[in-house]
């Protein structure tokens, strides 16, 4: 025997010989080859559902398409026709107001019970699954016209003020000035699902540090800044990014509130509301298109300076 086969022998292998290396390699092509069909299912539905549709809506961007007829090449006129479209301009201001206004609250607030439900309260279960029941209904059409009919003038909220001496019979909704805010409080409502993101984060730090803070003389407020929230920093930054492509995304809630017509006076005309009307009520899909790849433009930029400034302010304890 070699030196090299004793050297291999004694590290518990040895040199393969050329049919072995051919018979091992076969056996890996037939493992991923079993790999690829089991994810066909998947690699069918992502090419014909999100790739295919992606790459049409792209193309359309640059047409004039009605629905009816078939598709023109007309270039970037479409991407030109938003410089001077004003209606486009206000969905663009109500949307960047209801997702700069709206993720915060809801960010604090699913913060701030997580942080409640933590200190160890009975019946911890039950109140993660109430608090997180709105999460799983607040995008549904069935809320939203409850939402509406709470705040009409003779809606719940105006009774409930009412029982308290205060006589309104203000709409809400179809007032200009409050009718965003509604929206705005409907997402905020739906806190849950960030909020059980925070629970498990805050279950995830060692206690020990608190101890040994509190043996310092901290406060509960400086155990927050100085320990929760420099630990739970990661959990903030994919919560804060999670939701503010789903908070652009909103349309459920405006659609309904609204009655699809983003009113009054356009208070709640959300970029998706008058996408939905460019390409579903007047037809021009082409124009449609151009703002859904703009949508897909803003989302990554504000995705895009998320990571870039997360640097400064995410610990991960490296």
């Amino acid at each position: 025997m070699s030196a090299i086969s004793e050297l291999s022998t004694v590290r518990g292998t040895r040199a393969r010989t050329p049919e072995e290396k051919a018979l091992r390699k076969k056996e890996a092509s037939r493992d991923n080859k079993a790999g690829y069909l089991f994810l066909l299912p998947w690699l069918i539905g992502l090419v014909l559902i999100t790739l295919g549709p992606m790459l049409a809506s792209l193309y359309l961007s640059f047409t004039n398409y009605s629905l009816i007829q078939a598709p023109k090449f007309i270039g970037i006129e479409n991407y030109a026709r938003m410089l001077t479209d004003p209606r486009l301009h206000q969905s663009l201001k109500v949307t960047f107001i209801y997702v700069l206004v709206s993720t915060p609250l809801q960010l604090a607030l699913a913060l701030a019970i997580a942080i409640l439900l933590n200190e160890g309260m009975r019946g911890l279960a039950f109140y993660r699954s109430v608090f997180y029941l709105p999460s799983m209904l607040g995008g549904s059409v069935a809320i939203a016209v409850l939402w509406r009919n709470m705040f009409e003038s003779d809606g719940l909220v105006n009774q409930l003020l009412r029982l308290l001496g205060i006589d309104v019979h203000i709409s809400w909704i179809g007032d200009p000035s409050y009718a965003l805010w509604t929206i705005v409080l409907l997402h905020v409502w739906t806190f849950g699902s960030p909020m059980v993101i925070f629970l498990a984060g805050l279950r995830q730090i060692p206690g020990m540090y608190y101890e040994a803070a509190a043996v310092d003389g901290a406060t509960r407020w400086t155990m927050f800044r100085k320990i929760t929230l420099p630990l739970l920093s990661p959990i903030i930054f994919f919560n804060l990014v999670l939701q503010i492509i789903n908070a652009f995304q909103a349309f459920t809630q405006a659609f309904v509130v609204s009655n699809g017509t983003g009113g009054p006076s356009d208070a709640t005309l959300f970029y998706t509301v008058y996408l939905y009307q460019r390409g579903f009520v007047q037809f021009q899909m082409g124009y449609a298109s151009a703002m859904a790849w703009l949508l897909v433009v803003i989302i990554a930029a504000f995705t895009a300076i998320n990571f870039f400034l997360s640097k400064y302010w995410v610990f991960y304890g490296d």
